[in-house]
């Protein structure tokens, strides 16, 4: 584990609107020094649908470098607005969350899990329940 701080995990969009969003919000409100952003374009989807299923293990194996090495305590799944990766409503969008959790609870990762949709001004995130 990391002596170098405290850390996060966030497994977001790879669009840069919603980077510094998420890296501020959960360093806010979980108080981190540090969040490891795993990246991809939709990977709600992704998530959700478990296909590819060779970039679910992937986004897996980085999951589990954030919270075996660096000590992770939370992981967020982030949705946002205008996604190109993954161009549908809101609505589906917090269904994919919800979906995405279950296969992010089957990793098996001893680290919670929080839901977070970035809002069209790059600057709100709304916490899902």
């Amino acid at each position: 584990m990391s002596n170098h701080g405290t850390f996060a995990t966030a497994i977001n969009c790879m669009d840069g609107r919603v980077q510094d969003a998420v890296k501020n919000y959960l360093k806010e409100k979980y108080g981190v020094d540090w969040v490891d952003q795993i990246t991809e374009p939709g990977p709600i989807k992704i998530l959700a649908e478990k296909i590819p299923e060779n970039i679910v293990e992937n986004i897996k194996k980085r999951v589990g470098i954030s919270v075996d090495k660096h000590g992770s305590k939370v992981i967020a799944i982030v949705g946002h607005h205008d996604c190109a990766g993954n161009p549908v409503s809101k609505e589906e969008q917090i269904e994919q969350l919800k979906q995405a959790q279950k296969t992010v609870e089957s990793f098996g990762f001893n680290a919670g899990i929080i839901l977070l949709y970035v809002e069209g001004d790059w600057q709100a995130v709304e916490k899902i329940s």
